[in-house]
């Protein structure tokens, strides 16, 4: 009785079987990556192997230069010219503070208050880069020309007196002083500030700010405790897209500048070209390299954005 009352066994499902995408299927997604890999191969990995051999070989250019793992290049190199490292990071530094205070005004007012004059207004941050980078440096010249209207006025105003106090300018002159190259590194590169800063405060949800109006929060409150927090992947990414090119860059130098304001751009671009000391130039590049990473790195992890490394 107890077999016949016993329930039939449950049948079993049959097992499903997981069928693999075919091999063709599955390569495509490397087929795809194979041509980025190829232009970051040749035209990124390459040249960095062959500046990281030209660093340590020794010679001249009539006798050849060989490969002799000359180390103390890199130490030569940074001890002489450790001034126009320092110079480089605080002109850099200081440029991209004025690029941010300068452009999240005009990135807000662009997302939140432009209205139907937006595109327009994008247009006119985007225009500069029609213009050659070169010439764009070259007009800043005219525009702090000694006789020029800007520089009278200045003066007129008593503000030289000031900017000469601290070191900025000499006299009644900007051109060729510190105040000159910091003002052409600033315009040249504040559109690389302003367009992250317009992205991420574009995708802000306005309901947002009309929520903290309805708990009474204040607009500068609103704007600390809300708006500048959830923009600071913004903030992040433009004063790294300012503050890297900034640090490299030796044309605003070479041309607003003097020999006292020079910046190790202008040091490699000398050595490699009127020099011709190409150890002691790949040596400084990488120098270069190795510190912007460092000071990117420390500042992202600092910044609470690990996410962007």
């Amino acid at each position: 009785m107890s077999a016949a009352t016993q329930a039939p066994p449950e049948p079993t499902a049959p097992a499903l079987e997981v069928r693999k995408p075919p091999t063709r299927k599955r390569l495509v997604p490397y087929w795809l990556l194979l041509p980025g890999i190829l232009w970051l191969l040749v035209f990124f990995a390459a040249p960095l192997v062959y500046q990281a051999s030209t660093s340590l070989q020794t010679g001249s250019l009539e006798e050849g230069f060989k490969v002799t793992w000359h180390i103390a290049t890199y130490w030569d190199a940074l001890g002489e010219y450790w001034p126009q490292f320092v110079r480089s990071v605080a002109f850099a530094a200081v440029a991209t503070l004025l690029c941010l205070v300068l452009g999240y005004p005009l990135a807000y007012l662009i997302a939140f208050k432009a209205g139907r004059w937006r595109n327009v207004v994008m247009i006119l941050v985007i225009a500069p880069f029609f213009t050659s980078f070169l010439i764009r440096t070259l007009a800043w010249k005219t525009i702090l020309a000694d006789g020029g209207p800007v520089v009278g006025v200045l003066n007129s105003l008593h503000v030289l007196d000031v900017t000469s106090a601290i070191g900025l300018t000499e006299g009644t002159r900007v051109l060729a002083t510190p105040l000159a190259v910091v003002c052409g590194l600033t315009y040249n590169f504040l559109p690389f500030m302003i367009l992250p800063l317009y992205t991420c405060l574009e995708r802000i949800d306005p309901r947002l700010h009309e929520a903290a109006g309805d708990l009474y929060a204040k607009p500068a409150t609103t704007f600390r405790r809300v708006t500048f927090p959830l923009s600071m992947p913004g903030v992040v990414a433009g004063t790294l897209l300012t503050f890297i090119p900034a640090a490299g860059d030796y044309i605003n130098a070479e041309l607003l500048g003097s020999t006292d304001q020079k910046m190790i751009g202008n040091v490699i671009q000398s050595q490699f070209l009127r020099v011709l000391d190409y150890p002691t130039a790949a040596a400084l590049s990488f120098i270069l390299m190795a510190a912007i990473l460092a000071m990117v790195t420390i500042y992202i992890r600092k910044s609470g954005t690990e996410d962007l490394v």
